[in-house]
């Protein structure tokens, strides 16, 4: 499975996994970051016009048959691709951030991290758990201004007119799309076996939730923290499903503690 991804920064290593967006909703957050420490930004493989690799559509395609959802899916084969990639880059010690299924990642990483190469494990709106009562929100079933206003506290400046989209950013949005797609095709965006697993992970571990945040409201952020040892919980107050876009300042000063 080849990566695509950026190095910035120097220092302690933060690997910075983006959501459903694709990684330009993360690289500014990561270049401001990058003054702090060394900040990795893979481009997960589907999104930005990045191919989906053979074994993990095999994977999926077992996983599915067999109904056994879990580390032989989609977000679990490339949360072992993941782990390995630390292990040829020689990085122990790793802070691993994830926003939305970007924190599915993280979470799926922590779980298999049997080298304990992960040091500290940060969710920020993460998606990948089943919470009765509290849904993610089905992402396909948005348009554009119904996305916007549960991803923002303020979604009237985050708003997209898709008249004024050039080809190009509708190409990346559509492919990410089937990448969402992909990696959510067996059981949504969740998997029902993962909130249990979580009990084997031994790194630190805190659940970021901005408290405007509707496509995982802070319920479902406080049941991801209790879900793991020692877990933690944090409400980022004004902001909503993306603070690294809509209050990165916060969100900087937040992880500061954490770095």
């Amino acid at each position: 499975m080849e990566l695509t991804f950026s190095d910035l920064g120097a220092g302690r290593a933060v690997l910075l996994l983006h959501g459903g967006a694709g990684p330009r909703s993360v690289l500014p957050f990561a270049a401001r970051l990058a003054a702090r420490a060394r900040v990795l930004v893979p481009t997960h493989p589907g999104f930005d016009g990045t191919p989906l690799p053979p074994a993990t559509r095999d994977a999926v395609a077992a996983d599915d048959e067999h109904d056994t959802p879990g580390a032989d899916g989609a977000v679990g084969v490339l949360a072992r691709r993941y782990l390995a990639w630390l292990d040829e880059l020689g990085l122990t010690g790793v802070t691993v951030v994830g926003n939305s299924i970007g924190g599915w990642i993280a979470a799926e990483m922590a779980v298999a991290d049997d080298r304990h190469r992960i040091d500290r494990l940060v969710l920020v709106g993460a998606v990948g758990i089943a919470v009765d009562d509290h849904p993610v929100a089905d992402f396909f079933a948005l348009d554009l201004a119904e996305l916007a206003e549960r991803s923002y506290a303020d979604p009237a400046a985050y708003r997209i007119d898709p008249a004024t989209l050039t080809d190009e950013q509708r190409a990346v949005m559509g492919g990410n799309r089937r990448a969402i797609a992909y990696y959510s095709a067996a059981h949504g965006m969740q998997d029902p076996g993962l909130r249990a697993r979580l009990r084997a992970v031994t790194a630190p571990a805190v659940a970021l939730w901005g408290e405007h945040d509707r496509i995982v409201d802070p319920d479902y952020g406080r049941a991801y923290a209790a879900a793991i040892p020692g877990g933690t919980f944090e409400l980022l107050p004004g902001t909503g499903h993306l603070p690294q876009i809509e209050t990165p300042d916060q969100l900087l000063l937040v992880l500061d503690r954490y770095l």
